[in-house]
This record gives structure tokens, sequence and C-alpha cells, in this order.
């Protein structure tokens, strides 16, 4: 049995995700789901802050929770560091920076790892930066131009906070610049998609 995916459009663990997140943990078939929470994209700015708010939010849900405080590639190469993602139902990539969370995941033993998690049936969530990763490609906010995704979600391209942005205009950008033959999902802060 493959597990899920749910990807979520940002402004995270906050008020109005809280059906959202319960159906996450639903679908896990776990109660209570035994759920991870992985600031890795908020490396360089609050990773305790996001982390905590993450447990604390699907604890007071009903879930399960604990924090794997992933930040660096070396972590993401030393299963002794993240075994306890072995018993997780969920694995929660919090929001943040894209980038940072490729650089340290991207062929890693961690991904290698939730790969085979995932074919057994676990749930990999992520928000904004946590979602955008999983895609094929993604589009790099900052430096621009598009890089290799995670490819958790092949032939995919998550578009996160997609409320900020004007329809329009996003579609004239990736008209201009995407590369072609994905599906782009355009996902609205606090709310989510989720599926296998």
């Amino acid at each position: 049995m493959s597990g899920q995916i749910a990807l979520v459009g940002g402004d995270e663990f906050r008020t109005g995700c809280e059906d959202m997140d319960r159906r996450i943990m639903a679908a896990s078939g776990k109660d209570p789901a035994k759920v991870v929470v992985v600031p890795t994209a908020t490396a360089n700015s609050a990773p305790a802050k996001a982390a905590n708010d993450g447990a604390t939010h699907f604890a007071a849900l009903g879930g399960d929770t604990s924090q794997l405080m992933l930040l660096e590639r070396g972590q993401a190469q030393d299963p002794a560091f993240f075994g306890g993602v072995n018993q997780a139902d969920v694995v929660y990539f919090t929001g943040g920076s894209p980038e940072h969370l490729l650089e340290t995941v991207q062929d890693s033993k961690f991904l290698a790892t939730l790969q085979e998690l995932f074919a057994n049936g676990l749930i990999l969530a992520g928000s904004s930066a946590g979602a955008m990763a999983m895609g094929s490609v993604m589009r790099r906010p900052r430096a621009g131009g598009w890089v290799d995704g995670l490819g958790l979600v092949p032939g995919v391209v998550v578009l996160p906070h997609h409320e900020r942005r004007d329809p329009a205009e996003t579609s004239r950008e990736l008209q201009d610049s995407a590369p072609g033959g994905l599906t782009y999902l355009g996902i609205d802060a606090r709310t989510g998609c989720l599926g296998t």
C-alpha cells in the first residue's frame, strides 16, 4: 500500500487549518496518528519555533507528535539521527526556505528512507516550501529559474500562497519560463490537496 501526499499552500499550524490537518491525520488510518514535524526549511530562521508550533498544533488535534530537528545535510545522511521517523504515520515539512530544504534533503539517505516508508503507507505532508520541494520541479523564489525538486510528486509543480498572486500574471510567467509537460498546482494558504 503506497502512502499519500498532502500539499498545503502555506500558513501552516494556524486557525483555519484544523479540519484539513485532521483529515491528513485521519488518512493514516491510525488513532492517534504519529506526526513528525520536520522544520528543515526554517533552519536559518526559527526552526525550534516552527517545530514546536507544529507539534503543539497536531497534539491539540489529537495527534501523537514529535519533532525532527533535521537542519543540515550531515543529519540527512545519518540514519541514527533520523531513525525516529520510522515510527511516523505522517511526516510534515514546514514552510521556510525551499532552497535550503532541497540542499539538505535531495539525494540523501533521509529522502531514501522517506520514499521507502511512503511505499509502505506513510503520509508525506508539506506546507509552502515543504510542498514546493516535493514536486518534480521547483521555481526558485529568490534566485529565479527552475530546479529539480525532490520528485515525491512526479509531474507536478507546486505554487504555494497562490491567493497572493494575480492569476493572469502567474499564467503569463508560466507560459514564458516554465518547463512544459507538467501540472502546475496553485494552492492558497490554509488549503491543501491530499491524494496518492
